[in-house]
């Protein structure tokens, strides 16, 4: 039987599958077991999995059809360290873009969904290029590891401001 933290993980994923799945009325799932099955030193695996097979172990969600470019992680945790995002370091943070980079490809849109305890639910949108035409207000721009940015706001205005922009970022050309 899963552990209490761990239902609670799976319920936000499935939470988050259903919020896109009426978003953009395309079927998002819930990734069976875990996205490390091509993450890290699993990467190998990539080589022998074909497009569908790659896209359903890359992260916490199973994207769309049209979303071919989507790699997308779900934190649901009890607390997150906010008043660190000032000092430019947060290690959980890192520890998420991280996971989140490992099975991701060049060309990906990575977001990561995060979910706080009486706190809300926010995003971390990868910024890749300086000129990414992202909509923001109320937000804050991270620098992770490896030379990363992202675009950290609330998960509704985010949506709300940026469906249309995700949607294209997650085509392939």
């Amino acid at each position: 039987m899963p552990s209490p933290s761990k239902n609670k993980g799976n319920s936000f994923e499935r939470q988050t599958a259903d919020f896109l799945t009426n978003l953009y009325g395309e079927k998002f799932l819930r990734a069976p077991g875990s996205g490390a099955y091509i993450g890290g030193s699993n990467a190998k695996r990539k080589e022998f999995l074909h497009e569908g097979q790659i896209r359903t172990f890359k992260g916490d969600i199973i994207p769309g059809q049209s979303f071919s470019l989507m790699n997308a992680e779900c934190k649901s945790y009890k607390e997150f360290p906010f008043h660190q995002l000032f000092t430019g370091s947060v290690k959980l943070l890192d520890t998420w873009i991280e996971q989140c980079l490992e099975p991701a490809d060049p060309e990906d849109f990575n977001i990561i969904f995060m979910k706080f305890n009486r706190k809300g639910t926010y995003v971390a949108a990868q910024i890749k290029k300086i000129n990414t035409a992202f909509n923001y207000d109320k937000h804050f721009i991270y620098h992770g590891p490896n030379n990363t940015s992202w675009l950290i706001m609330d998960n509704a205005l985010f949506w709300h401001l940026n469906s249309e922009i995700v949607k294209e970022l997650c085509q392939a050309s």
